[in-house]
């Protein structure tokens, strides 16, 4: 790989890439539930005091902004907390997969005030922690099915799955910061 391409690949993906877990640890249920739990907390107090135009920095050329970074988390956090009701009081879910590129272009995605998307984050994970709670350990390895990856994912793997997607984009924040 290119040195170009490495800078690239450590731009798109700051902490890694995602690994699928092998098992079912209950250790490990507890810490993805609080990263879950701690994201928005930390997002506000890395974006408290910035101006508009900082909110308009990226983490690298071609990329989404912050705000559109911020707002991709509640697109994709707000279809995670479906996807686990579905997994929880139906068998075996197709869920319905969303073009989040095309999202992030809406306007909400773009105009929507900062204040209001970081409070929505804030209720919205909230909400989302109860119900994680709530999970028996059995309940774990309940199955959904999403048709673009064409793959089943269980409980524990979507847990793991967006406790890394809040902690890669707040780390993308945290490089446009820089920029």
């Amino acid at each position: 790989m290119s040195e170009q391409n490495s800078n690239l690949e450590s731009l798109r993906y700051p902490i890694g890439k995602f690994v699928f877990p092998d098992a079912l640890s209950e250790a490990s249920v507890t810490a993805w539930i609080n990263d879950i739990s701690n994201l928005p907390d930390q997002l506000i107090q890395l974006v408290d005091g910035w101006s508009e135009e900082q909110f308009l920095h990226t983490y690298r050329d071609g990329s989404w902004n912050c705000i559109q970074l911020i707002n991709h988390l509640i697109d994709s956090h707000s279809n995670a907390i479906i996807r686990f009701k579905l997994a929880l009081t139906e068998d075996y879910p197709t869920i319905r997969p969303y073009k989040e590129q095309l999202f992030a272009q809406l306007a909400d995605s773009i105009n929507a005030p900062v204040d209001q998307s970081l409070l929505f984050i804030k209720l919205m994970h909230a909400r989302w922690v109860i119900l994680l709670n709530s999970i028996q350990k059995v309940e774990w390895e309940r199955k959904l099915f999403h048709p673009e990856s064409k793959r089943d994912f269980t409980l524990y793997q979507l847990l793991a799955l967006y406790a890394w997607h809040g902690k890669h984009h707040l780390t993308h924040i945290k490089i446009a910061q820089q920029n």
